[in-house]
């Protein structure tokens, strides 16, 4: 009778710390008109209610968290954290793998690390979620998965393991590998790969068992993207280059990601005629290389030109090796962005893109309950981040 009472008192201890209701002088949504003096009411991990205190009874079992400013949890459209570490040496550089440059096969769940510190970093500034995976400067360097940032092993944490084919078209891939070494040969081999893939493809579809080919992993990987399955996240800076995706895309007919796109604002209607979607360079990023002719109003312009545009954190080659996209949208912001439109690049934007839009990327009713909370403004530099909640968990909370 005893351990039956203990094991009472443990359910509704349980239950009662996964009730939570959230207070907040002003909440963005996203996607509907800011509340003042509003009420989140989180249970099970999922965001319950949400609108005026006025209209909302804070049940009495709920624990309250009060706060000045509440948004959803933020959404890091495309890094390498986990894969590339804090540390800066070889044992902590998973993000490119330079043996060949075509390898669609290497899965980035092989090689995240969740307790990597520059997670707990980024989950700091209210990055619940992370587009991450094997990096720039490969042909196809590997997949990307999405993770939350919360604590776990690998398998907790992620959401997809595999969601695109991370793909490079510019001169970092020739830094990296002798061939190729010019802009025709890298278009030609990645063509040459996909057409290999059209033809696996179609043996693979035959009924005769003694004809079916061996099972390819590449090959595999590949036919994922032309069958729609997964998309491509091509890394192109210059117009030559986001061309030459945007015409790869349209012959083999796979759904294409622009990942950078320093010159993007050169070709808003062929990037609108493609149909890809736009995950825009770090917007403090340097303007050297390949984004030399980078422009600091780009999301601002793709935006009024219908574009919707995610900012991503990107990769660093130097410590600290990570940007943080609150700041990057930002600058974003300073930049000819709107309010609402930087809040959105970095929360149902890259949600959209990366299809997980009817769980994350706003404050409604039965998404998930991912949620930062501020003490100011949110895009205001001397703001802080006083709590992160991931899960209806609180992952961050602000020591005073």
């Amino acid at each position: 009778m005893k351990n039956i009472s203990i094991l009472f008192l443990l359910l509704i201890s349980t239950v009662a710390s996964a009730q939570i209701a959230i207070q907040a002088e002003m909440i963005y949504p996203v996607g509907a008109s800011p509340i003042q003096n509003g009420v989140i009411l989180i249970e099970n991990g999922k965001i319950k209610k949400i609108g005026a205190a006025a209209e909302i009874k804070i049940p009495e079992n709920y624990i309250i968290q009060t706060g000045k400013i509440a948004t959803p949890g933020f959404i890091d459209a495309r890094t390498v954290i986990g894969m590339s570490g804090v540390l800066n040496i070889a044992v902590d550089q998973d993000q490119l793998e330079k043996s060949s440059p075509i390898q669609p096969e290497l899965r980035a769940i092989d090689a995240y690390n969740p307790y990597e510190t520059l997670v707990s970093v980024a989950r700091s500034y209210g990055v619940t979620t992370i587009h991450t995976g094997h990096g720039i400067g490969a042909l196809v360097s590997g997949q990307t998965m999405i993770a939350k940032t919360k604590n776990g092993t690998t398998d907790q944490v992620t959401i997809n393991p595999f969601c695109m084919l991370a793909m490079t078209i510019g001169p970092s891939v020739s830094e990296h590998f002798s061939s190729p070494g010019t802009k025709a040969k890298q278009v030609a081999m990645i063509r040459t790969e996909l057409m290999k893939a059209q033809q696996y493809l179609k043996k693979m579809t035959t009924t005769d068992s003694n004809k079916l080919p061996d099972f390819d992993l590449k090959m595999d990987a590949l036919s994922k993207l032309l069958k729609g399955e997964i998309k491509a996240v091509i890394t192109a800076n210059t117009a030559v280059d986001i061309m030459n995706a945007i015409r790869l895309a349209k012959a083999f007919n796979f759904k294409l990601v622009l990942d950078g796109a320093a010159e993007a604002y050169r070709l808003t209607n062929e990037i609108k005629a493609a149909k890809a979607e736009v995950i825009l360079h770090a917007t403090m990023a340097r303007n050297e290389g390949d984004m030399l002719n980078m422009n600091r109003e780009s999301a601002a312009i793709l935006t009024a030109a219908g574009i919707p545009v995610s900012i991503e954190s990107g990769y660093e080659g130097y410590v600290p090796k990570t940007r943080i996209v609150l700041l990057e949208a930002a600058v974003a912001l300073a930049n000819g962005l709107s309010f609402n439109d930087a809040l959105a690049s970095i929360t149902i934007n890259p949600a959209k893109v990366l299809g997980i839009d009817k769980k994350l990327g706003s404050l409604e009713i039965g998404k998930d309950a991912d949620i930062v909370l501020f003490n100011g403004d949110p895009f205001e530099y001397t703001s802080q981040v006083t709590a992160v909640m991931i899960d209806g968990e609180w992952a961050f909370q602000k020591s005073n």
